[in-house]
């Protein structure tokens, strides 16, 4: 079932490999490596150890019927494969498993494979724009680039590709952009876009719009409090009309409110720390609303750590051809299909359980993919 699910989604891929030399087909070597990579596999060495070990479990799929391809092989077929091709199949697939409901967080981010770069050409290094549902903890579709400072092209090309519609979209400053903002109105979505002194006059603006609140007591009403672990953290957040900005800002698209929200941390034997962070939004906002959704774009920086940690993607020294951006496409879906198990299991567990039992690892493929399936 979850196979020809898979199939459905993942067959407009071409295989560009020449027919007469082909042994394995694209199917099985892309399917197997989703397999290792859901188990923890960390490169194509790892891949091939996994689906050797469980050779008998993917011959029941008639899978890999004869015999297993060597790791060389499986790097040389994934890193042929066109990675527009891949991507534009993840998202349809998440598309179709994953509807937006009106107001969600969508949340913006880049990240750079640090062992990605070409050992002839340090400055060959990948950075991956991603969008991520901070409700369900899903990796919606992502992007290349080859530089951090191309996000700001990179962002409107991964929005054209995305269903926007009622949702919020969070960026860091880096987004801060009208070209962006227009984008995500024109696709029928709201954004909030965090603001710094790369836009210095609209930073200006809503700095001196705070002005009041800054001075004025905390209301306990309007405070989040969180203790624990030695450290106190309080939050309070205001929100504002857009027309308290003195200057034309009109080039903002669809420009209605103004955020502001107040940290304040103290961590025993460390320094007491307060900062200020400013936001621009298209939506009228309540300051709980905007709060919320300011603390859910940081679940896309959590989904960062464990790739790093629990998947080892800054560790991983591949590089050639397609293969760094295809398998983190793999990493990517190999992150969103554990998470729809239900199993009260963290990512880690579930990594050890497919890697020892390939019976969860069907459970984690049939969560992950048969839902989707038309």
């Amino acid at each position: 079932m979850y196979i020809e699910s898979f199939k459905q989604h993942f067959s407009a891929i071409d295989d560009p490999r020449q027919s007469a030399k082909v042994s394995y087909p694209l199917f099985d070597i892309l399917l197997g490596s989703l397999c290792a990579v859901i188990a923890g596999s960390n490169g194509w060495f790892e891949i091939r150890e996994y689906i050797l070990g469980h050779h008998h479990w993917f011959k029941t799929q008639k899978m890999f019927t004869d015999s297993i391809p060597a790791d060389d092989t499986i790097a040389r077929t994934l890193s042929v494969i066109d990675p527009e091709s891949f991507n534009a199949c993840f998202i349809a697939w998440m598309q179709s498993v994953h509807p937006l409901t009106n107001g969600e967080v969508i949340a913006i981010d880049g990240k750079t494979l640090r062992g990605s770069y070409n050992r002839n050409d340090r400055n060959s290094t990948i950075h991956m724009i991603s969008t991520y549902a901070s409700a369900n903890n899903r990796v919606l579709g992502q992007l290349k680039t080859d530089q951090k400072s191309n996000e700001i092209t990179a962002i409107p090309a991964l929005f054209k590709m995305l269903a926007l519609r009622g949702a919020l979209v969070t960026i860091d400053a880096m987004g801060c952009q009208t070209n962006i903002a227009k984008t995500i109105i024109d696709k029928g979505g709201d954004y909030l876009l965090a603001v710094k002194n790369n836009q210095g006059n609209l930073a200006k603006a809503v700095n001196q719009a705070f002005s009041p609140h800054r001075s004025t007591a905390l209301n306990k009403d309007n405070l989040q409090i969180e203790t624990g672990h030695g450290r106190i953290e309080s939050r309070a957040c205001y929100v504002v009309s857009s027309s308290e900005l003195e200057g034309d800002f009109s080039r903002w698209e669809g420009l209605k409110s103004i955020v502001m929200v107040e940290s304040f941390r103290a961590v025993k034997g460390k320094a007491i720390s307060l900062e200020y962070r400013y936001y621009i939004s298209s939506k009228t906002l309540s300051a709980e609303q905007a709060l919320s959704a300011t603390r859910e774009h940081w679940g896309i920086e959590s989904m960062h750590w464990i790739l790093d940690v629990n998947m080892n993607e800054d560790a991983c020294q591949i590089y050639k051809n397609n293969g760094a951006e295809n398998l983190a496409y793999l990493r990517h879906m190999a992150l969103n299909m554990p998470r729809k198990e239900p199993t009260k299991v963290s990512i880690v567990g579930k990594q050890k359980r497919c890697l020892i039992n390939p019976h969860f690892l069907e459970k984690v493929l049939i969560a992950g993919l048969c839902s989707s399936a038309k």
